[in-house]
């Protein structure tokens, strides 16, 4: 191989002759290092030497990159390899293999910034995107109400100014994930069971559920402690336990809360208060209802609850006539001014969502005027519960028509009541309550034609 001294001049006109594969030029001053050019690419450094007799020829860099100077002490470094016993070609996949690594851990490490810097409020996100599928509607409405930040203006009505209240789970939200233990938590339902305990142990039951989830991602388990931090005696015992509640309608009061909730300015919330008692639903799934939801033909009512996702009741008489009495209201989107049909059958002409908002405050003004002061709505559900025992209905109609949770292995697995059946018991129910409560009202009369005379 012929050798010249390497110039600026040499390299830079150096060129693969026409008819070649490739050509090298070879540098006198250091040993081994040559300029490699093809047809198709710009020359490169490389070097060629033995190693334990066989050829190595390693690609040391672009001219562009490396200056000859630089490209000289490259071969001799090389050189120097081979001369101690070393493959260059070894150092060379080592040293990509090093960078290689140190990116990857590089952006590991970003990575992992990056999730020790989600908040709870970015998790929780991802939580109950992840478990919709898995929860019925309330339960995933819990979990947006206990976390909502507030600030918003009250969609009650008679609200005027005020703003909503931030959830319970609003002070914990802006914290990164890795700074929630036990004496964050402790001290948070410290403070929130001073206030709204109920509400708070709700949140709290939440919140454990989550950290456990957490607990089970790869992602964030590394965030966590390995105990559930939610999960201590003290946190429990701030929050207080959930006093048995008593507050229901006897049979002999019926009378004086018919009359006065029917007496109630808005004839929506007056049907959606006595539907809760005729029904023995949560209060949440009879505000959620819609006008789909009603089966005319076959005469049913499809409730959306947090145990079973759905159940079907009947649509008893007196409920079809307070249903065909609502209003069909509109709904025009404040952005493109569309006009749209209201879904809600319990509907509200001035709340943002067009659905009606909680009637706690008519229902305790109606209350407090039938002096059955503390009743709440709530209570209206546990009053069917309590009412069907003078009628001795079986215990698992009321608690299909309620959706609660069958609590025997025959409930559970081979009891099946199709709904001309519960339709049996439920019309028995709501014609007795409204016997006692002096109403008198013709079941058999068309839904349109309904005619309600209180006694």
């Amino acid at each position: 191989m012929a050798k010249i001294s390497f110039t600026a001049g040499r390299v830079a006109g150096f060129k693969c002759p026409t008819g070649k594969g490739q050509a090298f030029l070879w540098d006198v001053t250091a040993p081994g290092l040559g300029l490699r050019a093809t047809p198709a690419g710009k020359p490169s450094y490389i070097f060629q030497g033995r190693y334990q007799e066989r050829t190595v020829r390693v690609t040391i860099g672009s001219p562009a990159a490396w200056s000859i100077p630089q490209a000289q002490e490259k071969a001799r470094e090389l050189q120097r390899l081979i001369d101690g016993g070393n493959d260059p070609r070894d150092l060379k996949r080592d040293a990509l293999t090093a960078q290689a690594e140190k990116q990857a851990a590089t952006a590991a490490q970003i990575e992992a910034d990056k999730v020790a810097a989600l908040t709870l409020a970015d998790v929780w996100a991802t939580y109950i995107e992840q478990r919709r599928p898995h929860w019925g509607a309330l339960h995933y409405r819990d979990h947006i109400d206990k976390a909502k930040t507030g600030g918003l203006p009250s969609g009650r009505r008679g609200g005027g100014k005020q703003l909503t209240k931030p959830g319970p789970l609003a002070a914990l939200m802006p914290l990164a994930l890795k700074d929630l233990d036990q004496a964050t938590i402790e001290a948070w339902a410290a403070n929130e069971g001073k206030t709204r305990a109920s509400s708070a142990r709700l949140a709290w039951r939440l919140l454990t559920v989550f950290l456990t989830w957490c607990g089970e991602q790869p992602e964030y388990a590394a965030l966590l402690p390995a105990k559930n931090p939610a999960k201590t005696k003290k946190a429990r015992e701030a929050l207080g336990k959930s006093g048995s509640k008593s507050d229901v309608v006897q049979r002999e009061q019926l009378s004086v809360w018919f009359t006065a909730v029917q007496q109630l300015q808005n004839p929506v919330i007056a049907a959606c208060l006595q539907f809760m008692l005729l029904t023995g639903a949560r209060p949440g799934e009879v505000r959620a209802l819609r006008w789909e939801d009603v089966n005319t033909k076959w005469k049913g009512i499809s409730i959306r609850d947090k145990m079973e996702g759905a159940r079907e009741i009947p649509a008893t008489p007196y409920m079809l006539h307070l249903l065909a009495a609502l209003p069909r209201r509109t709904m025009t989107d404040e952005k493109t001014g569309r006009v749209t049909a209201n879904p809600w059958i319990f509907s509200s002409a001035t709340s943002a969502t067009g659905c009606l908002t909680e009637p706690n405050n008519p229902h305790t003004r109606a209350c407090k005027a039938a002096g059955l002061d503390g009743l709440t709505l709530h209570g209206l559900r546990r009053s069917f519960k309590s009412l069907t025992e003078w009628l001795e209905v079986p215990v698992g109609v009321v608690a299909q028509i309620m959706g609660h949770k069958p609590s025997a292995t025959a409930e559970k697995h081979y009891t099946v009541r199709p709904l001309e059946l519960l339709r049996v018991h439920h019309e028995r129910i709501e014609a007795w309550m409204l016997e006692q409560a002096g109403i008198v009202f013709d079941a058999k009369a068309a839904p349109g034609a309904l005619r309600v005379v209180a006694g």
